[in-house]
């Protein structure tokens, strides 16, 4: 379907067939009588032959009949059509005539098709608010190609005005706490103006900044508006009436009532762009010299006639009303618009020092004169005359297309304010939808914008990070301990899709399911990307009918969460966990173990492991009176302790989750408990202590006694503190919880976590499995590790090179043999050809790599090659034969 009523005209638009849709274009070019509507021989087979059995016309069609323009009358007749024949095709027992469709596609007249002929027909009018719908399409056609044009004529006026281009430095929306449309606004008009030599750093002075600071803010607005306008419209364009038991009179209005919020809001967004754009325009004639055309272009346009203009429309009148005002005033923006562009780009033409874009031939000539000021000053000489300021290279583009409409390809010799305002009145015509240059001017914005020049090159998604030589080698050193120590516990690999079923997902992460990210439906399934890797083992466990698994896994997992210093959106977690039925304590015991063999191998520095058990919280949380339907809703607040003060947690306790102050003073009380674990266990369960009057929670001071005197046996115990203020957000934790949490300079946070969850794989198959694991978070472990090599001030070796081959000359036969013996005896080599034994040295050096073989013409001639020790500086010749054991001997290779 043609995307403007431009290329829609002249064409017929078929109604009805299969896969087709009513667009907001065609919608105009039928209503402008350019385009003719068919009906699809298929969809004509679904009409009924009967005759007519004339009805009464449904009052709201009839009134809104009474109040169209023919143009709106022909719009709301095509919606009308299309609804009938849509509906007609929907459903085999809808009676909708031939009869009444061939009367409304011959005349697309509503008043010439009535009486309808049948009660159907009738049903259909009433539901399907076609006048309303037809004002709808029509104000979205002409609106969403003004929003690409909106920026455009900002941009453009921003140059005339000499604006101030931080006016469009706004934060990225990566981060979710900035407007999407307001940054891309920006981001466009930023490229828009790339290149520029007017638009300075603070130019126009304070007005102009403030009035250019707001554009990003109210172009996107509007763009917003007009995107939520258009996702209704083409709804209500295109889907077929249910007919059945609901009231169709009440479901036309509310039809009607949606499309007036939609529009107001639109309207309310074009009122503020009215009085942005009138702004501007005098901004951009306050720079002309000349006093009498100043003061016509500053007071061409008006936004006095706006006032109360569009109250008058909204407030107590019918949908059909509101929407008809909204339309008129849509066009009144698109002229204010087309004054401001015209103005902007009278400026520009009387600007002698601006170099104006035109063809090359134009611009020879233009060369060696220079054009009149609108006030009658020349150019102060030809020296000068030669630096003249340039445009944007879009506005420029932008520039050549307009000046190119209004003169027809004609020099501008003079500025006057009656050519201005021919300029503008071609300029309106120019924004109309059925001018078939407002296609191209949208296309060209749109090319010019997502070259994206003022970048150049390219970046990486807030929330993601790029990992270099050095910084690889760190990690991959990280990899390998980590995985040395899950396979000394006997742990096997497992690998999951990146991606899981969205259902997979929900319901396992509480409060923080929010974080999770959506992929498009591409196939009939909706996805998400996996948020952990604990869910996705679940789903295996059940999935495959697993009754005892220990498992690791290192993989990427993905969060849309609010990037900061540590916390990332695209992150490695490295999972350890059992799954089966054991002893008590058995897996939780070797999993904290695991979790502290970790931490002390990667030699991170000084760290503590939070631990507490979910029973016991959720008998804290008992005693303390809170209902058991909200547990887990009051431990995700618990769980924001380690980052608010409790003043912060109480406030939303009681506020958001309504929780009384007496009861959350008293949960304030208890966690505060926190020490080592066999003494805090001791202190839990001394006589009078509440705690052992609640069933669950003796239950959990039992299986942690059990623990604690295993791990005290294990050496590990002393990184352990029984903290009652962990509560881990989750909802699949069932029993012991921990949180590993750094203790050195560096501020990271928690750098892992893990817990016993019993009844997470039983959510899949209904089989419970009972499991245990931890989860390193990887990323924070290698800030750490960085900051650690940065205080050491050593270098990180990217590579494992032992050996250089430098071949002093571009002999690449030579380098080839040299180098395979080498990597046939099992040594790490490369090579290299160049003349300059120092471009040798050197590498050698950059990439720490302790031994080179030189071969020069000398080696060749003797048949030796020269080891050199690169630390040492010591070179040693032997013979070509001898080099591989030699150097096997030398880096102590049996």
């Amino acid at each position: 379907m043609a995307s403007t009523a431009a290329a829609a005209a002249n064409a017929t638009v078929m109604l009805g067939g299969k896969g087709a849709t009513l667009s907001p274009a065609a919608v105009y070019a039928l209503s402008l009588g350019v385009a003719a509507p068919g009906i699809d021989a298929a969809a004509q087979k679904s009409l009924s032959t009967r005759a007519p059995s004339p009805q009464e016309t449904p009052a709201p069609l009839a009134a809104a009949i009474a109040s169209l323009a023919p143009a709106e009358s022909r719009a709301a007749a095509a919606v009308l059509l299309n609804k009938l024949v849509l509906t007609a095709s929907d459903s085999a027992s809808a009676l909708v005539t031939a009869a009444t469709a061939a009367r409304l596609a011959g005349s697309l007249d509503l008043a010439a098709a009535l009486p309808l002929g049948s009660r159907d027909e009738a049903a259909v009018a009433a539901a399907s608010a076609p006048a309303a719908v037809a004002l709808a399409a029509l104000i979205d056609c002409c609106a969403a190609p003004l929003a690409r044009v909106a920026d455009a004529v900002a941009a453009l006026s921003c140059e005339a005005a000499r604006g101030d281009a931080a006016a469009f430095d706004v934060p990225g929306s990566g981060d979710g706490l900035s407007a999407k449309d307001e940054a891309d606004v920006a981001a466009d008009i930023k490229v828009l103006v790339f290149g520029s030599k007017l638009v300075g750093a603070a130019g126009g002075g304070a007005p102009a900044a403030a009035t250019f600071a707001k554009v990003p803010a109210l172009n996107g607005i509007f763009r917003q508006a007009v995107r939520a306008l258009h996702a209704l419209v083409r709804i209500e364009l295109n889907a077929p009436v249910k007919l059945g038991k609901r009231d169709a009179s009440q479901t036309g209005e509310g039809k009607e009532e949606a499309l007036v919020v939609l529009a107001t809001q639109l309207a309310r967004a074009v009122q503020a762009l009215c009085k942005l754009s009138v702004a501007r325009a005098r901004l951009c004639a306050e720079s002309i010299a000349d006093a009498e055309l100043r003061e016509k272009l500053t007071g061409g346009v008006s936004v006095d006639d706006l006032k109360g203009m569009l109250d008058k429309v909204l407030i107590d009148s019918d949908a059909v009303s509101v929407l008809k005002g909204v339309y008129n005033h849509l066009l009144k923006f698109r002229d204010f618009l087309a004054w401001e562009a015209a103005v902007a780009m009278a400026v520009i033409e009387a600007d002698s020092s601006i170099e104006k874009p035109q063809a090359a031939a134009e611009n020879e000539a233009a060369s060696s004169t220079e054009k009149p000021m609108a006030g009658g000053d020349k150019g102060k000489g030809d020296k000068k005359s030669k630096k003249k300021k340039t445009l944007g290279k879009g506005t420029a583009a932008v520039l050549m297309l307009l000046r190119d409409h209004v003169t027809n390809g004609s020099t501008v010799a003079s500025v006057n304010s009656v050519m201005v305002a021919e300029w503008a009145t071609s300029l309106s015509l120019l924004f109309d939808p059925k001018c078939p240059g407002l296609e191209s001017l949208v296309e060209k914005v749109k090319e010019i914008v997502e070259s994206n020049e003022v970048r150049r090159l390219p970046k990486i998604p807030k929330g993601t990070r790029d990992f270099g030589k050095e910084q690889m080698a760190i990690r991959e050193r990280a990899f390998s301990i980590i995985t040395s120590v899950f396979k000394m516990h006997g742990a096997t690999a497992l690998d999951t899709p990146v991606f899981e079923l969205r259902e997979t997902l929900m319901g396992k992460y509480g409060e923080d399911s929010k974080l999770i990210y959506d992929l498009a439906d591409q196939g009939g399934e909706l996805c998400s990307l996996r948020y952990d890797l604990t869910v996705p083992f679940a789903r295996y466990v059940a999935m495959n009918s697993i009754s005892a698994l220990k498992r690791y896994q290192i993989a990427k997992v993905y969060r849309r969460d609010n990037p900061s210093k540590g916390r990332y959106r695209e992150f490695y977690q490295c999972d350890f966990d059992i799954a089966g039925v054991y002893e008590p304590m058995e897996p939780d015991f070797e999993v904290i173990k695991v979790l502290t063999e970790l931490l002390n191998q990667l030699d991170i520095g000084t760290y503590e492991i939070k631990l507490n058990h979910r029973k016991l919280l959720d008998g804290m949380l008992e005693i303390c009176g809170v209902p058991p339907q909200k547990f887990r809703t009051v431990c995700s607040s618990i769980d924001k302790l380690d980052k608010q003060t409790f003043e912060q947690v109480k406030k939303e306790l009681v506020d958001e989750k309504g929780i009384s102050n007496e009861t959350a003073d008293e949960i304030g009380n208890l966690v505060k408990t926190r020490g080592p674990p066999l003494e805090v266990l001791m202190g839990l369960r001394k006589e009078g202590s509440k705690f052992m009057n609640n069933e669950g929670s003796v239950a959990a001071l039992n299986e942690l006694e059990i623990l604690f005197k295993a791990l005290d046996k294990a050496n590990a115990i002393d990184k352990i503190v029984f903290d009652l203020s962990l509560a881990r957000g989750l909802d699949y934790y069932t029993g012991v919880i921990y949180e590993a949490v750094f203790k050195g300079a560096a501020q990271v946070g928690s750098i892992a976590a893990g817990g016993r969850y019993d009844n997470l794989v039983g959510m899949f198959s209904g089989k419970q499995i009972p499991a245990v694991g931890v989860s390193l978070g990887i990323e924070r472990v290698f800030a750490i590790m960085e900051q650690q090599e940065k205080e050491k001030n050593e270098k990180i070796r990217p590579t494992e090179t032992e050996v250089l081959v430098s071949i002093l000359g571009k002999d690449l036969t030579l380098a080839a043999e040299l180098v395979s013996e080498l990597w046939s005896a099992g040594i790490k080599a490369e090579f290299k050809l160049t003349t300059r034994v120092a471009n040798h040295i050197k590498y050698a050096l950059q990439s720490s790599i302790p031994w080179m073989v030189l071969v020069g013409e000398s080696e060749l001639q003797k048949g030796t090659v020269k080891l050199k020790d690169v630390e040492a500086n010591q070179e040693y010749e032997v013979d070509r034969k001898d080099f591989v054991q030699e150097l096997k001997n030398r880096l102590s290779r049996p």
